[in-house]
């Protein structure tokens, strides 16, 4: 199981307590595999981009209207995180129905 996340979110460690097997991945040290990205664009859509942190305020108009993938490989902090790989199966976010389907 791996976890692509920040070490410093809140949200990320709380999923790593919870997921003792989990590996983290820093996606502003390693990055996300760009194969992974793309499954998890497809799955998820816009839904993958945080349009609520602080580099997505950061950003110019102009930088904004970039294809998702684009940003997100310019800026991998404006991934929602955490993004959870488990044997192939995708999860977003650490909401009660993420932690319901891994707990």
């Amino acid at each position: 199981m791996r976890l692509y996340g920040l070490k410093n979110c809140d949200t990320c460690r709380k999923a790593m307590k919870a997921l003792e097997n989990a590996e983290l991945v820093d996606v502003r040290a390693d990055g996300v595999p760009p194969e992974v990205m793309a499954r998890a664009f497809a799955e998820f859509g816009d839904a993958l981009m945080n349009t609520r942190s602080t580099t997505w305020r950061g950003l110019d108009a102009d930088e904004r209207q970039k294809p998702v993938l684009e940003l997100l490989a310019e800026h991998p902090a404006l991934m929602k995180r955490p993004l959870i790989d488990v044997e192939g199966t995708l999860y977003l976010g650490w909401s009660k129905d993420v932690q319901a389907a891994l707990g």
